[in-house]
């Protein structure tokens, strides 16, 4: 068994490292020119579209834009967002931040392509619900059915490990910061998740819309008080940040020192990894929504990469930064363990909790979603019955996970992951010509763009 796992690891080592980053990276920025830096050209107008309707209400029976895009960033607003982050930093140097906010850029013309695929080729199933993604456009628009159930098939049973490993760190945090028994733990995580699940996606688009904006503006709100306390040091925490993004930095405090290909590889790792942009997931949430154009749904992707990696992230790097607590002693011993920290040294023991408490409702946001995610490729492979009977699976899992059972199956995690984000890159690449077509129409038709601007004058 344990040459199984060393093999597993060794190959996990190769395929996310420059494979990945090059794969997702220099992907993103290929669509992105192939769709003309749309995300940049038509940056204030994407932000009226999305920030600006936010509070649009949807129709009875329906999911709403924005209930989809906060279903969808309930998967990516994770553990990662707070304690990633450090990581890069202390891994990579400031100069990772850069890196980070290069492919959030970059990463928007993956995840807007993927959520118009998806938006084109969902269809209705058995209950009247709109269901798409990578299977579902693999399957109609390759004409690849195959490698749709293949893609299907490894995100179904990657998930289980992922729930495990998410509820895991639910109990972890939970132990330590009330000392409750992680058997406990998963049983409440369980009844929690399971009410909102169980009601399908119009009860996890409502939970979603209230917890997503509850959760990331307490956490906000908490970290850019304490940003402000500190405005004095802003300006030398952006000269680390645009200084070493493109030179090494030496040994400093509790830093060990990094080089650029450092700094490069955590920043785009940091800004891949949080975003989820080209994976194939959030296109299943947002297929569900209620729009009258592809397109305007892609926008957004968009707004779930600005609110994930460029307000989230940042805020936490700048906590980190600008209080220093990066380069005292052991810092890097406990990379993860830094917000905490510099939000316990501000505020006292109850800033330890604000970030636990931000913490748990994250990943259980996480693992509503991604139960959810699970179901859909269930009920593509084989029906909708099956779908139900995952379900309970993924359920069960929490309580395995939260206990810190079956950790052997973690090790595979990545290399799971690995294997959906190949295909739907892919997928990606054959169909953005159809893409690039339907923006086009979009951005030159009376009937959308061209109106909305008329109207805004």
């Amino acid at each position: 068994m344990e040459s199984i796992i060393n093999f597993v690891n060794w190959i996990t080592g190769i395929v996310w490292g420059w494979p990945m980053l090059i794969t997702l990276g220099l992907g993103g920025l290929i669509l992105s020119a192939r769709l003309g830096f749309f995300q940049i050209k038509y940056f204030p107008y994407i932000i009226k579209q999305t920030f600006g309707k936010m509070f649009k209400k949807a129709g009875p029976g329906e999911v709403s834009p924005f209930q989809a895009a906060t279903a969808a960033l309930a998967s990516t607003v994770g553990a990662s967002n707070i304690i990633g982050v450090p990581a890069a930093i202390m891994f990579g140097g400031p100069g990772a931040i850069f890196w980070m906010w290069v492919m959030a850029l970059m990463g928007m013309g993956s995840k807007f392509v993927e959520i118009v695929l998806g938006y084109k080729y969902r269809e209705k199933n058995e209950e009247g619900e709109y269901v798409g993604g990578p299977m579902y456009y693999m399957t109609k628009g390759l004409n690849m059915k195959w490698l749709g159930s293949f893609f299907a098939l490894m995100l179904m049973l990657e998930l289980v490990p992922s729930i495990m490993v998410q509820a895991n760190s639910v109990s972890a945090s939970a132990l330590e910061a009330f000392g409750l028994n992680p058997l406990v733990t998963g049983g409440i995580t369980l009844v929690l998740v399971g009410l909102v699940v169980i009601g399908g996606i119009k009860r996890i688009a409502s939970t979603t819309e209230k917890l997503v904006p509850f959760m990331a503006l307490a956490y906000f709100i908490g970290a850019m008080i304490i940003v402000f306390a500190n405005i004095g040091e802003l300006p030398r925490v952006f000269g680390l940040i645009f200084g070493y993004a493109f030179r090494p930095m030496s040994a400093v405090g509790g830093f060990a020192g990094s080089v650029i290909a450092a700094s490069i590889r955590w920043g785009v790792a940091r800004g891949v990894y949080s975003n989820e942009a080209g994976m194939g997931t959030a296109p299943m949430a947002h297929s569900a929504a209620a729009n009258d154009h592809a397109v305007r749904q892609g926008f957004w992707g968009i707004f779930e990469i600005i609110v994930d990696t460029l307000v989230i992230c940042t805020t936490t790097a700048l906590v980190v930064l600008s209080t220093d607590i990066w380069l005292q002693p052991g810092a890097m011993d406990n990379a993860s363990g830094l917000p905490a920290a510099a939000f316990n040294n501000f505020y006292g023991p109850a800033g330890g909790m604000l970030v636990t408490i931000s913490l748990l409702l994250f990943v259980v946001s996480t693992i509503i979603v991604i139960i959810f995610y699970g179901e859909k490729q269930a009920e593509f492979l084989f029906g909708l019955k099956f779908s139900r009977v995952m379900r309970y699976i993924y359920l069960a899992s929490i309580v395995v996970g939260a206990a810190g059972g079956a950790k052997t199956l973690w090790i595979f995690l990545d290399i799971m992951l690995a294997l959906i984000i190949f295909p739907n890159m892919f997928a990606l690449f054959m169909l953005h010509g159809e893409v690039k077509d339907l923006t086009k129409e979009f951005f030159n038709s009376e009937d959308y763009y061209l109106k909305d601007v008329r109207k805004a004058k």
